[in-house]
């Protein structure tokens, strides 16, 4: 028999698994640990909660899930109730899919103002991770400032911007919903040091702007290259760039406006004792594509200032670390013998949830590859024995179930769920 431990109950995790089963079959049994009583890490708190079709993948990773030679282990956290050490003495071989939860750090004058705050934090907050359930994001201002050019940064502007009614059908967390229904923002200006040819937008998200009921969003044309330029774009940023064309001819009507602004590198945030603006320095494009200051600095007005600069992968004590990708040491997966990283704690935060379907088969591969089970590997049993020794009361995905359950009852009408955000909530549910 071989034991599998991974770290990380998120896409990454779960692929894992469902190549580990696929390979190995009724030989191998897989505990899969996370810190919180619920599984699914990014699906749950990272994908947008109006984006309910994308969390359905969830489907896939319960299959997986309720077999009989996979367990999710929550209300673990490992670094304090199980070291990578114990694990590594337990299991034939343990996977790191921790993901990249931590926001990439801001460096610039300002960054600890009030009202500064990183996208891992606000995405937090209106996805009800318990993390960021109090983070009472300052959305009395009229202006605010996304810094950033990709997806996370058109979900935040989209989240800011919606009406109450266009949250129906969406599972965003009850206290962000009430909060944005009473915010005063008029004004958010997406800000991104390059130009239209160069962002890391998606179509479909992009597209998404052009139907909000009370925003629009706005895009200088002199910040647009010549048209025939698009033909030598790939097909989707060819798309994108056609929706940034289509704002840029319509008219700004509506009550609240999203600008993009391109050529923009933020340098500082301003104010006192709270944000107040965002400095930005007006950049070109050079011979290489890279985008280099002119000089020319201006002020965009901003009391909340939120940074989607990409994320990093924290590090964990006994785990060789690589502190200048933000993500665990590792050659295609492997750490070191009977040690790997698999999705975002391998890679860096990039790709998409798909990604992480190949990325967790090659990590099977790489386990398969060191041979044989050992015979004095103790595994699930071991575990088990451990953190009862240490008081530790784990969930079980059957938990998990129970607590879905509940939070399925609570649900507004028109929502599939109301989440618990708080571990003593989740585990209130579970004991009721």
């Amino acid at each position: 028999m071989r034991h599998v431990a991974i770290i990380g109950s998120g896409p990454a995790g779960y692929y894992t698994a469902e190549a580990c089963q696929k390979l190995f079959g009724d030989a191998v049994r897989v505990d899969i640990i996370d810190r919180l009583p619920v599984p699914y890490g990014l699906i749950r708190f990272g994908v947008a909660p109006d984006h309910q079709s994308i969390k359905g993948v969830s489907r896939r990773y319960e299959a997986v899930a309720l077999s009989e030679n996979v367990r999710f282990v929550g209300n673990v956290t490992v670094g304090r109730d199980v070291s990578v050490g114990e694990l590594q003495a337990l299991y034939d071989a343990v996977v790191v899919a921790t993901g990249a939860p931590a926001d990439r750090p801001l460096e610039m004058p300002g960054r600890d103002l009030p009202g500064v705050i990183g996208s891992a934090a606000f995405v937090g907050w209106y996805n009800g991770h318990p993390d960021f359930a109090d983070l009472n994001p300052p959305l009395d201002g009229r202006h605010v400032a996304v810094i950033g050019m990709g997806n996370v940064a058109l979900d935040v502007a989209r989240i800011l911007a919606k009406t109450p009614a266009e949250f129906d059908g969406s599972d965003i967390a009850a206290h962000a919903l009430t909060a944005l229904a009473a915010s005063g923002v008029a004004r958010i200006t997406i800000l991104g040091r390059r130009g239209p040819h160069q962002i890391a937008m998606t179509p479909k998200e992009l597209g998404e702007l052009g139907h909000l009921a009370r925003a629009m969003p706005h895009v200088d044309p002199a910040d647009l290259p010549p048209a025939d330029a698009d033909a030598a774009l790939e097909p989707g940023l060819r798309k994108s760039v056609a929706h940034l064309r289509a704002f840029a001819a319509a008219p700004g009507d509506k009550p609240v406006t999203i600008a993009f602004d391109f050529f923009a590198s933020p340098v500082a945030v301003e104010g006192g004792p709270c944000a107040e603006r965002v400095i930005a320095e007006r950049t070109r494009i050079d011979e290489t594509g890279r985008a280099v200051g002119t000089g020319e600095r201006y002020a965009v007005p901003a009391t909340l200032v939120i940074a989607c600069i990409g994320y990093r992968t924290p590090p964990i004590e006994g785990v060789p670390y690589d502190a200048g990708a933000g993500r665990f040491a590792n050659e295609g997966g492997r750490i070191a013998p009977g040690l790997f990283a698999v999705g975002w704690a391998r890679r860096g935060p990039t790709g998409t949830i798909g990604t992480n379907r190949p990325d967790g088969y090659s990590v099977a591969e790489l386990i398969a590859a060191e041979g044989a089970g050992g015979r004095d590997k103790q595994g699930r049993a071991g575990l088990d024995a451990l953190l009862s020794g240490r008081q530790v009361d784990i969930v079980t995905f059957r938990d998990w179930k129970k607590i879905e359950r509940a939070e399925q009852a609570r649900a507004r009408a028109g929502a599939p769920s109301e989440k618990f955000t708080s571990m003593a909530e989740m585990l209130a549910a579970l004991a009721g």
